[in-house]
Formats: C-alpha cells, sequence, structure tokens
C-alpha cells in the first residue's frame, strides 16, 4: 500500500501539473483557467490513489490481498469513471452561440488536465509532467498561428498567408 508520503507527493504533483497547465490557458484568457485545473488534476489524483488502496482497505488482512484482486478487479474502474465524469464537466463548458460551439479547445484540456491527475496518482509523474509541459507549449505556440492563413489549408492553393504567424487571431482561435 502506499504511505501518506507517496499519497501526498503524488497529490502535490497534480496539483503543480493542473497549475502549469491552467496557467497557460489562463495566460490566454479562457474560461477554465488555473484554478479550475488544479482542481481536476487533483481531484482525478485522489480517485486514481483511492482506486489504488481500495483492494488493501478492503482486504481483512495481507495475506487475503491476493484474494481480494483476484475476485474483484474493478477497483480501477474508479480511473475509468474519473473520465466519464470529466466527460460531463467538458460538456457543461462547450456553448453554442448560432453556428459556432465554443470552448471546445478548454473542455479538452481539461480531460487533458485530468488524465495527468490519474497519471500523477499512478505515480507517473515524469511522464505526467512531460506531457503537461508539452501540451502547454503547443496551445501556446497553435495559439500565435493563424491555422486559415496557411497554404496548405487555404483552398486558393498557397493565397493568403499573410499574417499567418502575426499573432492576430480571427474569431475562430478566440472561441478555443
Amino acid at each position: 500500500m502506499l504511505t501518506l508520503e507517496d499519497m501526498i507527493v503524488r497529490l502535490a504533483a497534480a496539483v503543480v501539473l493542473g497549475a502549469v497547465v491552467g496557467f497557460g490557458r489562463e495566460l490566454a484568457g479562457k474560461e477554465a483557467g488555473v484554478r479550475t485545473d488544479i482542481i481536476v488534476a487533483a481531484g482525478a489524483a485522489l480517485f486514481t490513489i483511492a482506486g489504488m488502496a481500495l483492494p488493501h482497505l478492503v482486504a481483512v488482512s495481507p495475506e487475503h490481498l491476493e484474494e481480494v484482486l483476484a475476485r474483484n478487479s474493478g477497483f480501477f474502474s474508479v480511473i475509468a469513471n474519473v473520465v466519464v465524469g470529466i466527460g460531463f464537466l467538458g460538456a457543461g463548458i462547450i456553448v453554442k452561440q448560432g453556428v459556432h460551439v465554443r470552448s471546445v479547445t478548454t473542455a479538452a484540456t481539461v480531460w487533458f488536465v485530468a488524465s495527468l491527475g490519474v497519471l500523477a496518482g499512478l505515480g507517473l509523474i515524469l511522464f505526467a509532467g512531460i506531457a503537461g509541459v508539452a501540451l502547454t507549449i503547443l496551445l501556446a505556440v497553435l495559439g500565435r498561428i493563424d491555422l486559415k492563413r496557411l497554404p496548405a489549408a487555404h483552398p486558393s492553393g498557397g493565397q493568403g498567408t499573410e499574417g499567418a504567424f502575426s499573432g492576430e487571431r480571427h474569431e475562430r482561435h478566440e472561441n478555443l
């Protein structure tokens, strides 16, 4: 079973990872920022840690742990339910205004932050850190590129590349 110190380190890692991604979203002026991402990552880590601890808590003694695990492999379904629960949270973030759908990237980011919390809860902190930092950088870079003005994306076959990297943002990007 995990020690209290292990649990605290994993929870702290989830909080830091949520803060890193949330800070990037906050700088971009998005709805779900630091506080939301910290809560989502920490909650996912807590549920993951609880799922890992359940077999030890249910077993009457350490000798019965193997039997408990053999008879009930549903302890890790806690992680699956985190994914489902975050899906509902993300659905609540997405807004339809007329023909435009807004905040899909924000909802996806919240879902991603939950996965970072799960990874941290499992003890895969380095991998979660690499993924969290990489996503934050990727979103920052893509937020500065006007993808509609890139040659391959333009129907005129290369026309309209002015301003593709200028940092100017069209309404579509503002909605991400």
